[in-house]
């Protein structure tokens, strides 16, 4: 079993930054691909980013490329999300998810149910 958590949430302006963070324990996730998700009030949980095992290759959903960047340290057994440059639209609770033993590209990034261990989210709130 592997447990996630995340946390750097919380009340930014429009146009800060913030890092999230998830932080897995229970096993090492270095063989995992991650991905960061987020559910706005109303709407479906959709893929934010997403990282491979080895960290060398990166899904971005169109609205977030060249504002977000994903990252992994396995040594730390984490996964980062650093968010610049929010827009109010980036409102959502932000989910990290972990996918065991499989290989996601494509379209294979975005699917809910490619991924195994899931944290309990982190609010992220961008004011106008």
């Amino acid at each position: 079993q592997v447990q996630l958590v995340e946390s750097g949430g919380g009340l930014v302006q429009a146009g800060g930054s913030l890092r999230l963070s998830c932080a897995a324990s229970g096993r090492s996730i270095r063989m995992y691909g991650m991905g960061w998700f987020r559910q706005a009030p109303g709407k479906e949980r959709e893929i934010v980013a997403g990282i491979s095992y080895s960290g060398d290759m990166t899904y971005y959903i169109d609205n977030v490329k060249g504002r977000f960047i994903i990252s992994r340290d396995n040594a730390k057994n984490t996964v980062y999300l650093q968010m610049n440059s929010l827009v109010p639209e980036d409102t959502a609770v932000y989910y990290c998810a972990a996918a065991v033993g499989r290989a996601l590209y494509g379209s294979r990034w975005s699917r809910v149910d490619e991924y195994d261990y899931w944290g309990q989210g982190a609010q992220v709130t961008v004011s106008s």
